[in-house]
């Protein structure tokens, strides 16, 4: 960790405690609400815009267009952090987010439904970013790390919660779930008495900390690239397996089946983020690339292991490597960063990492199609996982020979 950390926070930063943990690991859990909830109701939504021109394409749009706004404005929102402070922006964009992210419980066009979830995205951007921020200001050295690892597991099973909660409440049609948003009052109201706005150990105000120090492109492009891949190799897993199964002979309709082996597959990744939490210390240029590494494994047993066994057995291991993965990436980028670039680097590593989410679909129906089978394409993910596993291995050795505090 860069020896320079220590020094940016404050005093008070001490005090933190698991209270603070909690509610900044709820806020995390927000933009995985975006991406999952209202997965269940879709086909109720494509049958009510069935009569609009492009609803075969626009209906989808209101599940993967937040994870594209948050893509696009998670920087800004870093520039808002770094500048103008953490706590401010979290609690407007919690009270935004509950406002912004009901209202297609009562808009009845799809045009309208649209220009809502454009600005759940940006709201996502906002709070995803200050709370990850947040974390590494307010706790240090393996507390630190206990709870980048805990972001994975607790939206992993919030994922697993709201998609369920999602279709139980589709049952009373396709505008219910989306009241669930309103759930970031809950949690904005006690953020508001117990979290604070950190400052630099110097005392300066944040815009003239923020304004002396650029950000560390240099230090951090390469790690946002693999970002990027990295988001995309870990949604694989969670977009994919139902379809795999339906590939090798699941019925659409057996959701008994298709959902055990999902639970089973977001289990594997929480695990492999509990793991993550008590194995840290043994620092990212060992953990990244295994968590590369277990993905291509997963990934290739998927496709050459036939069956729902290969699917199975292919998602729990690459499903681990991703609870492995998302900590290690926080930790390589965010983790070592000083107090007056770190909004901005969050928000870039953010932006990277929901751009990886975004490009998951498209990628992968490009594979789809150029290969002809699904478990192929997922197969090729593979290889390409393996292939970053080492690049990631030798650059990490070499930075460790230039200064190895920092990625240690």
């Amino acid at each position: 960790m860069n020896s320079t950390t220590a020094s940016t926070t404050t005093s008070r930063t001490s005090s933190a405690g698991t209270w603070q943990g909690i509610l900044l690991l709820a806020g995390s859990c927000l933009p995985v609400l975006g991406a999952v909830l209202i997965t269940p109701v879709l086909p109720q939504l494509s049958k009510q815009f069935a009569g609009v021109a492009g609803s075969d394409i626009l209906v989808p749009m209101i599940v993967a267009i937040p994870a594209l706004l948050i893509a696009i404005f998670a920087p800004f929102a870093g520039q808002i952090v770094d500048r103008l402070g953490r706590k401010r922006l979290l609690i407007i964009a919690m009270f935004a987010y509950a406002v912004v992210g009901t209202a297609p419980a009562y808009l009845n066009g799809l045009t309208e439904i649209l220009i809502s979830r454009v600005l759940v995205g940006v709201c996502e951007a906002a709070i995803m970013t200050v709370c990850t921020t947040l974390i590494v200001d307010y706790f240090q050295g393996q507390r630190r790390n206990r709870y980048l690892a805990a972001q994975t597991i607790t939206t992993t099973l919030a994922a697993t919660v709201f998609i369920a909660l999602g279709g139980a409440l589709g049952v009373g049609g396709w505008h219910t779930p989306f009241w669930v948003y309103a759930i970031s009052i809950v949690i904005a109201i006690p953020m508001i008495i117990s979290l604070w706005e950190p400052k630099a150990a110097s005392g300066a105000p944040a815009a003239a900390v923020a304004e002396k120090n650029p950000i560390p492109w240099r230090r951090i492009l390469v790690p946002l690239l693999v970002t990027v891949f990295g988001g995309f190799s870990f949604y694989v897993m969670i977009i994919e397996v139902s379809y795999l199964l339906v590939s090798r002979g699941i019925d659409a309709s057996n959701t008994a089946v298709i959902g055990a082996v999902s639970a089973v597959a977001s289990l594997a990744t929480a695990i492999g983020g509990l793991t993550f939490a008590r194995v840290a210390k043994r620092g990212v240029r060992l953990l990244l690339p295994l968590a590369f590494a277990l993905q291509a494994v997963g990934m290739i047993l998927l496709w050459v292991v036939p069956g729902v066994p290969g699917i199975a057995i292919g998602a729990v291991v690459a499903s681990f490597g991703s609870g492995l993965l998302l900590p290690s990436l926080l930790m390589w980028v965010v983790a070592t960063t000083e107090f007056a670039e770190r909004g901005r680097v969050t928000g870039w590593w953010t932006a990277a990492f929901f751009l990886g989410e975004f490009l998951t679909p498209i990628l992968m129906g490009i594979l789809g199609g150029v290969t002809g089978v699904l478990s192929v394409g997922v197969g090729v993910v593979g290889i390409a996982a393996a292939v970053v596993a080492v690049l990631v291995a030798l650059a990490l050795r070499r930075d460790a020979a230039k200064a190895p505090v920092a990625v240690a």
